[in-house]
């Protein structure tokens, strides 16, 4: 009854030339009309399916009026339209457009999952489900390249980072960072490259907790990944790209010992100070006489402590001119086992910056740092609900090539792809979305849903 009467509002605005009044009275309309987009791409990819696989359901089969599929897909294609919490879930139980997404009928369909039923399972996964679900993410991800590029995969860049997931309560696992000076989770992000393309594709996520080492999980995760790589993929050269929180002389072993390429930045400290510190006094030279900022490369051979043997360093001395401003020194150091030109492999380094932008959509575009429950597992497997409505919104920019879209975040997708208002028509027959005409991005919407194969 109480929806009835939300419905039935009726609100009336100043006149400007004659009365306006909106009201809330269409009961088969949704917001959401273009996530159908993302069902199709769903479809292909058989993503929420390979997930809700790798899931158990202990429940007794008579009483159950949610399967875990649906439970699963009401998650993900709800975190994809925007909406990170459990407690939308209650919004949304009778959308026609959400039914649809989950193979209901939009129109007599039982209504969607309730948030306590997302949040009994959310809470009921295990630890052994949640690795078989993070194998099923990449596995899904890497055969969908397989099947894009064939065999013409020469080289795989693997990029790993770490970012701050800030904690509000008594979550499980949850402790206070000095450096980020907040009590957070450290997510562990993974994505992999192919051959010269720009893009990064999500293909593996780990909460950690929050005082865990930089290091923490980084080879085990570089393991698993590296071995389905190369069943996927055999002979590609696999390569990986780290920042200097994760430097550490075990995994420069580990990775020479998985015959991996490497580019991983290296902390300054004394020692390597010392080493650059005829080059940086040629880049300040340079740069009083120039009047600009100037960066020198240069290779050497360096050995660290308790290392089997050298390995090579690349040095970057560097003066930063900005405008009103005194110079700055800005040295840096990689190490790396390419044997490229050393500026060549600097720019292979500098090109891993784009983490940054994969982790700023996954946290303000899928809400991945919604991680509130008080269970640590329950948060693992949040995370694993945003990085499978990314990989969704990546794949599906993967089709948009030659619309505006091709290189748009999640939030710009979302807006002008996603929240599309539609009327949904059930006939004996068919469903029909009636979108509408007046449209903005209709002919790039057009565009996509044929490239993802409609007719």
């Amino acid at each position: 009854m109480a929806t009835d009467c939300i419905a039935q509002t009726t609100f009336r605005f100043q006149r400007i030339r004659q009365a306006v009044v909106a009201r809330f009275d269409q009961p088969e309309a949704s917001s959401d009309g273009g996530a159908i987009l993302l069902k199709r791409v769903d479809e292909a990819l058989g993503l929420t399916a390979r997930l809700a696989a790798a899931l158990p359901d202990p429940r007794q089969p008579g009483k159950v009026q949610h399967s875990i599929r649906d439970l699963l897909r009401q998650r993900v294609f709800g975190l994809a339209c925007g909406y990170p919490d459990g407690n939308d879930a209650a919004r949304l139980a009778h959308d026609p457009l959400h039914k649809l997404l989950l193979d209901r009928d939009p129109v007599a369909g039982v209504p969607l999952g309730s948030q306590p039923t997302l949040s009994r399972f959310e809470n009921a996964v295990s630890r052994p489900s949640l690795y078989r679900l993070g194998v099923a993410l990449a596995d899904t991800v890497l055969q969908f390249h397989r099947t894009r590029l064939g065999g013409r995969v020469r080289r795989i860049t693997i990029d790993v980072d770490t970012t701050d997931d800030p904690t509000h309560g008594q979550q499980q696992f949850a402790f206070f960072n000095g450096y980020y000076d907040t009590w957070c989770y450290l997510p562990l992000i993974a994505t992999v490259t192919f051959n010269d393309e720009p893009a990064q594709y999500l293909v593996a996520t780990l909460l950690r907790p929050g005082t865990a080492a930089s290091t923490r999980g980084v080879r085990g995760l570089l393991r698993r990944l590296c071995s389905r790589l190369r069943a996927t993929f055999p002979g590609a050269r696999l390569r990986v790209r780290l920042d200097a929180g994760f430097a550490s002389a075990p995994l420069l072993t580990f990775l020479e010992r998985e015959a991996v390429e490497y580019v991983v930045a290296w902390p300054a400290h004394a020692r390597l100070r010392r080493r650059i510190r005829r080059l940086q006094a040629r880049a300040r030279a340079l740069a009083r006489q120039r009047g600009r900022s100037v960066r020198l490369l240069a290779a050497t051979g360096y050995r660290g402590p308790r290392w089997p043997h050298p390995r090579r360093l690349i040095l970057k001395a560097e003066v930063l001119y900005y405008p009103g401003r005194a110079p700055k020194d800005n040295p840096r150091f990689v190490l790396t086992n390419l044997p490229h030109h050393p500026a060549t492999v600097y720019a292979i380094y500098c090109a891993r910056g784009d983490m940054e932008n994969r982790l700023k959509e996954l946290q303000h575009g899928l809400a991945s740092d919604r991680t509130s429950c008080s269970r640590f597992g329950a948060n693992q497997l949040r995370l694993l609900f945003a990085a499978a409505a990314y990989v969704l919104f990546q794949v599906l920019r993967a089709h948009a090539q030659g619309t505006p879209w091709a290189g748009a975040q999640v939030a710009t997708l979302r807006e002008r792809l996603i929240k599309v208002a539609a009327w949904i028509h059930r006939s004996v027959r068919r469903i029909v979305l009636h979108l509408p005409r007046s449209c903005a991005w209709r002919e790039p919407w057009r565009q996509l849903a044929a490239a993802l194969g409609a007719t």
